[in-house]
């Protein structure tokens, strides 16, 4: 009797020879970009280093397009988009010490925002691992304990053979729900090595699914069946999942109204008659949800953005979908069910009943209505229309990357992301310089299509450098600087909090001068022009920069005293 794990494939007469003759001049660096090939990478980006030289050298005897950054935090934030884009795991290349350390940052949101990134950084020669002490350049007593708190999986190769497996199961893990960024050192002698091992053909790029519990998703069908006031938020497990057709379905079958979350934005159609649209900064909508008898939340831990900061106190009861294990019930208690986002989706409809509420609509718009007229009284004219100017003026189907800065804070509530993967910020870890680099990552994976990246002028310091990548690999970015004069949110923080602000208020170049000197277009422009001069640089090929010298305000928080 023969059994299914019993089965190998036999190698063909062609790969036999291929394995017994392996090309000459052949190192662990070739391994590591051979093995990225096999599982289906063409895409890396990074910076090289001393340590990781034998790495870029193999990327010359390879198919492997490498894009390279300024600032290895840039770098992770390219690759930190490419993955959101195209759902692969992005290949990141750095080099030992300061090099990697740079890259903290990137790889902590593409960990809050379960982005798939695959780091794969050189380390000190074999003989200064595990704390020697041997006075390497760059060297650290334990490099990758700086990352295991931030990265799903650590992977220390010691010899060439182990390269492969090694890289294979980081890619795996990476893309394993939740996605999230991995982490690969391998050490500068094994990277540097002759090798006899054959060439690396194949490899198993297919992570392990996570589908629902059958009696938890039988259990969760019954409870929003049979809801009288159902309600669901979308957070950005359901864009990540791909699951945003089935999120439609389940609420058009339940009559159930959808918020999603700053992650989740583009989820669910903004114009339904069931979109909430993404007001959880908003009491009014706090006060909607929490009065939800059932509440399906999906894809979401329910942390500080998607509660309005911690004051969401739901009354129903909460059934919760996320495939990160430790976000079940972590703030709220629930049906919890560990589980991709898609694969439950469907196990839901597959089980739902469908249910009537002609009332739905009409609470939807009686909501939205109280939220509109809140901003209403405000007097926030101008933030308002340089937000509607920024959406009239992007393409339908162009992706956007939001930098902290005030008018994203403003688009995790009121932009239309114009649908599913469209919208990113930097919201998972809140660092500044997300915007443009990660803008950039995007345009590497589809230049088929325009992307914008808007930042504030503090965050934009951060992302000066690379101009210079933009215009060497010639990338269809157009970037949008709000100048405001400083840390126009922490300005605003400070003032509210202190009576005044400090250490806010910035000197800063001319934006549109800096650009034109890495041969970037550069304009100015002012609220009224606004959506002329973004269409227009959007619509020009190639990378440009447009500056809005402006101060913007926020409207006013809802979740203080």
């Amino acid at each position: 009797m023969t059994h299914d794990h019993d089965l190998v494939l036999r190698p063909t007469a062609a790969q036999t020879e291929a394995a017994l003759n392996p090309p000459a001049g052949r190192t662990g660096g070739d391994l590591v970009v051979e093995t990225l090939a096999a599982l289906g990478a063409t895409t890396v980006f990074g910076l090289p280093g001393q340590h990781a030289l034998g790495l870029f050298d193999a990327l010359r005897r390879s198919d492997l397009r490498y894009v390279g950054l300024r600032v290895e935090n840039n770098a992770g934030f390219a690759a930190d988009a490419y993955g959101r884009i195209t759902g692969e795991a992005a290949p990141l290349l750095l080099s030992t010490g300061p090099g990697a350390l740079t890259s903290l940052p990137a790889l902590q949101e593409a960990a809050a925002a379960s982005a798939p990134v695959l780091a794969i950084c050189s380390q000190v020669p074999t003989a200064g691992l595990g704390g020697g002490r041997h006075g390497y350049l760059h060297e650290l007593p334990d490099q990758a304990a700086s990352f295991r708190g931030v990265v799903k999986s650590v992977h220390t190769v010691r010899a060439p053979s182990q390269i492969p497996s090694a890289i294979e199961a980081a890619w795996k893990s990476a893309l394993s729900a939740p996605h999230g960024p991995v982490w690969v050192e391998i050490p500068q002698d094994v990277l540097l090595a002759g090798t006899a091992i054959p060439v690396v053909t194949g490899g198993d790029a297919f992570p392990e699914e996570l589908p629902p519990r059958p009696e938890l998703t039988a259990l969760a069908a019954h409870l929003l069946s049979t809801a009288a006031r159902p309600a669901i938020i979308a957070g950005g497990g359901v864009v990540r999942a791909d699951a945003s057709g089935k999120l439609r379905q389940l609420a058009e079958t339940l009559g159930a109204p959808v918020v999603t979350t700053p992650g989740g934005k583009g989820a669910f159609p903004w114009n339904h008659p069931l979109s909430l649209r993404s007001w959880l900064e908003d009491r009014h909508t706090t006060d909607f949800l929490e009065d939800a008898d059932v509440l399906l939340v999906v894809g979401s831990g329910l942390g500080e953005l998607s509660s309005n900061y911690h004051t969401f106190r739901p009354r129903g009861r909460i059934v919760q979908i996320e495939a990160d294990l430790g976000k079940l019930e972590s703030n709220h208690p629930a049906l919890g069910i560990h589980a991709d986002a898609r694969l439950a989706l469907q196990a839901l409809l597959e089980t739902v009943s469908e249910r009537e509420d002609p009332t739905a609509p009409e609470r939807v718009r009686a909501l939205l209505a109280k939220v509109a007229d809140r901003i209403a009284a405000q007097e926030l004219a101008l933030e308002q229309d340089v937000l509607a100017s920024v959406r009239r003026a992007l393409p339908a189907g162009s992706p956007s990357f939001w930098d902290m800065t005030v008018l994203a804070y403003w688009a995790w509530s009121a932009f239309d992301a114009g649908g599913p993967n469209l919208m990113h910020s930097a919201q998972g870890a809140g660092g500044l310089g997300y915007g443009f680099p990660a803008a950039l990552g995007a345009a590497v994976a589809d230049p088929t299509r325009p992307v914008l990246a808007v930042s504030g002028d503090g965050g934009a310091l951060y992302s000066v450098a690379e101009l210079a990548t933009a215009r060497q690999h010639d990338l269809n970015v157009t970037w949008l600087v709000v100048d405001d004069g400083g840390y126009g949110i922490l300005r605003e923080y400070m003032t509210d909090a202190f009576g005044e602000p400090t250490a806010t208020e910035l000197t800063r170049p001319d934006f549109a001068a800096l650009a034109e000197s890495f041969g970037v277009p550069g304009a100015r422009t002012s609220p009224q022009t606004l959506e002329a001069d973004l269409a227009k640089a959007l619509r020009s090929p190639g990378p440009s920069v447009v500056v809005l010298p402006a101060v913007l305000r926020m409207f006013a928080a809802t979740h203080l005293g």
